[in-house]
């Protein structure tokens, strides 16, 4: 029993207790840090002198900066307190649930550098195939360490964040000269993304992993395939995707995610000694993407190459520290069977297979108007289910200039 009554709020459906996710609204008074329970929310600035001094200041303000950089200790105690809260068999003083479908979600932190990573064997597979016309599929480097490229934090958007068309250089195979206008060939990436915190570091251990990430996002790193391929090569894309990555609002902690952990599949040789893990944190995550409501595929995490433990620890190997707002993805998600695609490059390979909706209109990729929605869940403790939040994106015309 607890007194939040909210259907929703329960052991067996995705935001209750074994959740707890955090995030910051827009309120009539500002945007306030609150963690949800089911459809509602809870603003943390209401219940602060419940939480103790340590953590109460970490969340009275505007943006989770301040908790994100507290650390590990403080993370675990503020959650600690906010299940013996929203548990409790009647209400706190100051307690205020506000529905999260009436308010907006703000971007809940302030993201610093982004690294965007390239760790699904099916998604390369596949995408080699369709773009090597023959070649290896698989690049020789992706068995021994995780790849991954720099992308552009300013344009980190919050889930429900439009995204207008980008425009830029495109070349067929039959063009003599490049053209230059809006893509084609817009598509998503259904990922995992993972927001870091604590003190800043570098060289880290695969076991550090816990002390330096907060918790698991959703992340929609759209892609213009066709500016893509012209303009990687032979460097990585730039403009290609660095128009906009949509975050989901709601950040999972990592504790939730406990009992989510799998090993990642064995490697196929022997890795260098700052990648293997002593404990696995592969994770058993299923995605949902829907297109203007049309289910079209639901990756499984369980199939990529490399762990977020692995990926970070590759990542500050250089010497190259990591702080409090930083945000690495994991790269399109995709496992063996179709419709476990996860991304519309692989569904339609390429353009030769269209996909068709609900409605009857056929996509190879996605058109002005269409709507993106991607969705998680992962297994909690006693059978429970936690959720992660969805991330929604909506696609507009190109900007004329």
């Amino acid at each position: 029993m607890t007194w939040i009554a909210d259907a929703e709020f329960a052991p067996d459906r995705p935001f209750g207790p074994q959740t707890l996710p955090y995030g910051v609204l827009t309120t009539g008074n500002g945007p306030v840090v609150a963690v949800r329970v089911g459809r509602h929310a809870l603003p943390l600035r209401d219940v602060a002198d419940q939480l103790g001094p340590r953590v109460a200041e970490l969340v009275v303000g505007d943006s989770l900066d301040p908790l994100l950089a507290a650390g590990r200790e403080a993370w675990r105690e503020l959650r600690e307190r906010l299940q013996a809260i929203v548990t409790a068999d009647s209400a706190p003083r100051g307690a205020n649930l506000v529905r999260t479908d009436w308010h907006t979600l703000a971007m809940p932190f302030t993201v610093g550098d982004f690294v965007d990573f390239f760790a699904s064997r099916h998604h390369a597979e596949n995408a080699g195939r369709i773009m090597s016309r023959g070649s290896s599929p698989l690049p020789e480097n992706f068995e021994y360490l995780p790849l991954g490229y720099h992308g552009r934090s300013g344009t980190i958007c919050v889930s429900g964040t439009d995204v207008h068309r980008p425009t830029g250089q495109r070349k067929t195979a039959g063009d003599v000269q490049p053209a230059f206008g809006p893509t084609r060939r817009l598509d998503f990436e259904a990922e995992v993304g993972f927001v870091c915190g604590g003190e800043p570091a570098a060289q880290l251990a695969t076991g550090d992993f816990a002390d330096h990430v907060f918790g698991a996002v959703l992340i929609n790193d759209w892609s213009a395939r066709d500016i893509q391929s012209w303009e990687s090569k032979p460097l990585g894309p730039l403009l290609a995707k660095s128009f906009a990555t949509s975050m989901s609002g709601w950040i999972t902690p990592l504790e939730a995610l406990e009992h989510a952990r799998i090993p990642v599949p064995p490697p196929a040789h022997p890795l260098q000694t700052y990648l293997v893990e002593d404990e696995p944190w592969g994770l058993d995550l299923t995605l949902g993407v829907r297109c203007n409501e049309t289910p079209l595929a639901q990756p499984r995490f369980e199939h990529m190459a490399w762990s977020a433990a692995q990926q970070l620890a590759h990542l500050t190997v250089n010497g190259a520290p990591v702080r409090p707002g930083d945000l690495f993805a994991s790269g399109t998600v995709s496992g063996p069977e179709r419709e476990q695609r996860g991304c519309l490059l692989e569904l339609t390979w390429g353009g030769s297979d269209p996909i068709t909706l609900s409605d009857g209109e056929q996509r190879t990729f996605l058109q002005d108007g269409d709507r993106v929605t991607l969705s998680g869940s992962a297994p909690g403790p006693d059978g429970s289910v936690v959720g992660l939040g969805e991330v929604t994106g909506t696609v507009l015309a190109a900007v004329r200039r």
